[in-house]
């Protein structure tokens, strides 16, 4: 399965949420299995690498950004990616906007994958301090494990 997380300069949350779902796929023997990118609805930080704050942040947790530079989607990206993950409902509206005929249905709001989150929306810490990286990194985990769950439950119905 080919997954491609969705923020808004791909610096942050996006980025974050690659490295995460990267660890845990390999972690849980989906490495094989699946492909992770990330990208932006918008074109302010091409070619640059994730926010220093949220690599800090996932770096403590113990994970990996390297190799990591934003860029913005591609309307290929609707046809090469089978899961296309939204952070936020305007990342969900742009992309719902973008998508082509027939490709909408790839579409999907992040944290439908963590239902007990409280939350529907992973907010942006960009403008924010050390917390709101914390925070965003712990609703990533948890997003990411509902997705590694199903996965490992596809898996075995396949």
């Amino acid at each position: 399965m080919n997954i491609l997380f969705v923020c808004t300069g791909n610096i942050c949350r996006s980025p974050t949420g690659e490295a995460v779902l990267r660890r845990m796929a390999d972690a849980a023997g989906l490495g094989d299995a699946v492909t992770v990118d990330s990208c932006g609805t918008h074109a302010y930080h091409i070619g640059q690498p994730p926010d220093a704050r949220a690599q800090a942040a996932g770096e403590r947790r113990g994970y990996d950004f390297s190799g990591q530079r934003a860029r913005q989607i591609a309307i290929g990206d609707f046809d090469r990616f089978d899961l296309i993950l939204a952070m936020d409902g305007g990342h969900l509206d742009r992309l719902r906007r973008a998508a082509p005929a027939g490709r909408g249905d790839r579409i999907r709001r992040f944290l439908e994958f963590a239902p007990g989150a409280g939350r529907r929306d992973v907010p942006d810490p960009y403008y924010g301090g050390a917390e709101d990286y914390e925070l965003a990194l712990d609703l990533i985990e948890a997003g990411c494990r509902g997705i590694v769950a199903m996965l490992l439950e596809e898996r075995q119905t396949a």
